[in-house]
Formats: structure tokens, C-alpha cells, sequence
């Protein structure tokens, strides 16, 4: 099975300094054995066979890697233990998932692994890492209904129908030539019905204008740069670090019932004034300048429910890098996201994004080097780039401040050999000059506000978790004040 350009280009993507694996910390109540959690997934590995399987590289990169079985498949090699030391607190055990989610992982396996973190009094940890090519927030979320269940009894586990038996992966030789002859067969050219005069002018038309806008929204990167905050002033490293907010679900309603707006409008509203404060507090110049924040936005079709690897598009939000009054922020970001989806800016960044997976992958070949001893990336995680200091001016920014991806779980408890999912933490990838994200994720009617950076670029992770803190509780009394004002309490 050969991997789509968008799952294949989070290997491209891939360095030692930016691991492409997705990442989410279960905190689960009461202290689970190791040996239950790996009885537990032995018997559900058959019913995600995804598991089971890794990548297979094209010699010179003339197609885009396969997935292949793994012939040498060891389940304790994914599934492994962690040990804290006696008395350790549940932040410890989060800053040890943290580090042990920063190395890569091996290519020569299939790309994911589950630690038990064992330490915390009457809780137990659970680390689980898997490869964006193989997965996005959405199939992620559809993976833990398969490895947790909804009752605490647990549930029947149907078997496998037949004991697994493993294709033997093709050799280099069979991977060229299977590359090639795909080549060969995918030269473009049009059917005789794609040449009538009706069809051709109404693709045209449709995807002109789509290309106009992609090109529109591209170029104003450059003509349109966003502030350069700390945590985008030099190229991120390995460290990571990572802290959470959680909410009650019902808050998040009370403001949108109250001041208008989407879930999306209420969250960018108050992480975006967080972020805007934690740059007033560190003096940083912002004075008529926006934040672009990437929000990636679910694709994925009816018919592909269940299916793992990527179905993802992004739209990119200018808002305000000063900090405002919040009703007026939300009115701000309530136009620019309407803004948006009338220029249809997701769909045509996924047109975009199609015509440019027809690029030949030979363009990068290089890339299968990173993960062999020959890495390049391998130098420069151990020898990070130099952050430079705030000198009252920074260089404009032609690319993105962070990533904050909504992701809808599950609004019931999950629970793991009978016990229960007490909290979800959620992992982004940090790369490039990215040093800080946010993932929302709701889980059994909490919101989670998940915060990760590189503690080179942001050695104060906890100052902007307290800023978008006091914003969500500032937002919320301006919401329950508007309701009385309203009915004249």
C-alpha cells in the first residue's frame, strides 16, 4: 500500500529536531500493572492492522514509500515500561512523557510505540506516540475506540479470524520497478470525454478561481508577514515541553450561547489573547501586527470514517498580536473566520495541495537519509540553533506563530482494563521555527487547552498557560454579565 503525498510528506518533513509523530498522554485512575496494559493491546493488535506494518523506501525516491508488513514484528518492542522514581508527583510524569516523546522514531519498525509510566500514586500513565503518515487528529481519536473501551467491564474483543501470517516485503529491486511502471502508467493525459468544450470550461472556471485564491493566500505570507513572537525567533531543538488547562465543556457553551461564535471563534479567541499578553508581558514589539495561527481542518468524508492516514486541510486566521478587550477579540476572529470560509481558502489549499502532489518524489531523495547514520539532522538537534535575544526589533515573520488543531473526542469515559481515562493530553509537532502549539481536544464533556514548546524558545510555558487561563475566565464573566444584563438581573 503506497503511502498518499500528504501522509508521505510528514517523512519528507521529518528531522531529528522535528519528530513527525503525534502524541497523546492518557492519565488514567489507579495503578495498572505493565503486563495487564500489554495483555490488553495483544489482544486488539489484529484489529488495527496499520500496527503491523512500516514503511518500505523506493530506491532514489522514484515513487513514494509502501507500507509493508513487518516480518519481524515484536509487539514488547512498542509497548514498553517506565519507571518513576518513588513519589513522584502527576507533573513528573507528565514532563517524563514529554522526553520520552522527543527522539525520533526507528523507520526499520512500524512507526509507534506505547509506554506505561508507572510512579504516580494511584495513577497510571499511558504514552502513545504514532506517526502523523500514519494517522491525523480524527483517525486518532477513531483509534481509541478500538484500544479503550466505553465500559468499565470492559467489552468482547472480537478475534482474529485467522492467525497473522506476514507478507514477505518486496526487495529493492521489486520497489523501483513498481515505482517506475507507476510512472510510466500515470503520465497525464485526458479521456475524450475530459476534451469537450461544457466539461473543460467548467473545470476550468471552478479551478482558476481556486488556484487564484490558494495563490492569493500563499503570497500574502510574504506581503502580509505575521510579528515574530520568541517561540518563532530561531529554529526549535529536541526539547519539548508540555502543560494542560481543562475546562468544563458547558463554560465553552454558556459564552457562545451569550456572545455568538463557534467553539473554533470561542478557543482562538482566548488562546490568541493569551499569546497577546504573554507578549506584552515579555515587552515584545506588536504594535500593529497580527498573529497567523494555523488551523487544521478536517476533511475526511463519510466513506473514509475508520480509515487511518491523513484527510486534512488548513486555513491560517490573521488576528491581532496586541491585546484587546475579549468580546472585542471575538467579534475580530468571528469576521476573519467568515472571512475565510467564503473565500474558500481550505478548499482551495486542498486544490493546491493535489496539483502539487504530482511532483516526482525524486525531488526528495535526500530526505531518506534522515534516520541513518548519515542523518544531516542528526548534527544540528545536537547542536541546536542560537536564540537570539529581544532587542526591541525582531525580522518579520513570512510563516506561521503556531498550530492550535481542534479535535472532537469522545463526550463519555473511556476506560483501559477497567480503569478509567481521567485525562487527555494531546502532542503537536513542533518544527521549523514553530516553537509553540495548542491542541483543544474534548473529552467526556471537558475541554482540554494542550500546550507544547521547545523550553529553549519558551522557558515560561506556564506564564502563557495562565494567560489563556485568565482570558477564558474573563470571557466567560462578560458572557454570564451579558445574560443578566439582559434579563435585567
Amino acid at each position: 500500500m503506497r503511502l498518499s503525498p500528504t501522509d508521505a510528506s510528514f517523512l519528507y518533513a521529518e528531522s531529528h529536531s522535528g519528530p513527525m509523530h503525534i502524541s497523546s498522554i492518557y492519565v488514567l485512575e489507579g495503578e495498572i500493572a505493565f503486563e495487564t496494559v500489554l495483555q490488553h493491546i495483544e489482544e486488539r493488535i489484529h484489529l488495527i492492522p496499520a500496527y503491523r506494518r512500516k514503511i518500505a523506501q523506493v530506491p532514489f525516491n522514484l515513487g513514494h514509500p509502501k507500507w509493508v508488513d513487518d516480518p519481524d514484528f515484536d509487539l514488547s518492542f512498542h509497548v514498553r515500561h517506565h519507571q518513576l522514581p518513588a513519589g513522584a508527583s502527576l507533573e513528573d510524569g507528565i514532563d517524563a512523557a514529554s522526553r520520552l516523546n522527543e527522539p525520533m522514531m526507528d523507520r526499520n519498525r512500524p512507526l509507534w510505540h506505547f509506554y506505561v509510566i508507572s510512579g504516580v500514586e494511584d495513577r497510571t500513565l499511558l504514552l502513545q506516540m504514532t506517526h502523523h503518515a500514519m494517522i491525523d487528529g480524527a483517525s486518532g481519536i477513531e483509534l481509541t475506540t478500538i484500544l479503550y473501551d466505553f465500559d468499565p467491564n470492559g467489552e468482547p474483543v472480537p478475534e482474529a479470524q485467522e492467525a497473522w501470517q506476514p507478507q514477505q516485503p518486496p526487495g529493492p529491486v521489486a520497489l523501483f520497478q513498481e515505482a517506475l511502471q507507476e510512472n510510466l502508467q500515470n503520465l497525464p493525459r485526458l479521456s475524450s470525454a475530459d476534451l469537450s468544450p461544457a466539461a473543460l470550461t467548467e473545470q476550468s472556471d471552478k479551478q482558476r478561481e481556486l488556484f487564484r485564491r490558494a495563490t492569493d493566500m500563499v503570497s500574502g505570507f510574504v506581503t502580509r508577514p505575521a510579528v515574530t513572537a520568541p517561540f518563532n525567533a530561531s529554529i526549535v531543538g529536541p526539547q519539548r515541553k508540555v502543560r494542560f488547562l481543562k475546562r468544563d465543556f458547558g463554560e465553552i457553551r454558556e459564552i457562545r450561547r451569550a456572545l455568538g461564535g463557534t467553539i473554533n471563534d470561542v478557543v482562538l479567541t482566548v488562546v490568541s489573547e493569551g499569546i497577546a499578553r504573554y507578549l506584552k508581558e515579555h515587552n515584545e514589539p506588536v504594535g500593529n501586527q497580527y498573529l497567523r495561527i494555523m488551523c487544521p481542518v478536517n476533511v475526511r468524508t463519510e466513506d473514509q470514517q475508520g480509515a487511518l492516514g491523513n484527510q486534512v486541510s488548513a486555513i491560517f486566521p490573521m488576528l491581532p498580536a496586541w491585546s484587546m478587550p475579549l468580546k472585542n477579540r471575538l467579534a475580530v476572529i468571528c469576521a476573519e473566520l467568515e472571512r475565510i470560509k467564503a473565500q474558500e481558502e481550505a478548499q482551495a489549499l486542498t486544490l493546491a495541495s493535489d496539483s502539487a502532489s504530482s511532483v516526482w518524489p525524486l525531488a526528495l531523495a535526500p530526505t531518506q537519509l534522515v534516520g541513518t547514520p548519515a542523518d544531516p539532522t542528526a548534527l544540528l538537534a545536537r547542536v541546536p540553533w542560537p536564540v537570539p535575544p529581544n532587542m526591541g526589533w525582531r525580522p518579520p515573520n513570512p510563516g506561521i506563530n503556531f498550530v492550535c488543531t481542534n479535535v472532537p473526542g469522545v463526550q463519555v469515559p473511556q476506560y483501559l482494563a477497567g480503569h478509567k481515562v481521567l485525562d487527555t493530553i494531546g502532542l503537536l509537532i513542533l518544527t521549523g521555527n514553530i516553537g509553540f502549539s495548542v491542541t483543544i481536544l474534548s473529552y467526556n464533556k471537558q475541554l482540554y487547552f494542550n500546550m507544547i514548546c521547545e523550553p529553549r524558545l519558551l522557558p515560561d510555558l506556564e506564564l502563557v498557560v495562565d494567560s489563556v487561563s485568565e482570558s477564558f475566565d474573563e470571557l466567560l464573566a462578560e458572557a454570564r454579565a451579558h445574560v443578566a444584563e439582559l434579563s435585567g438581573k
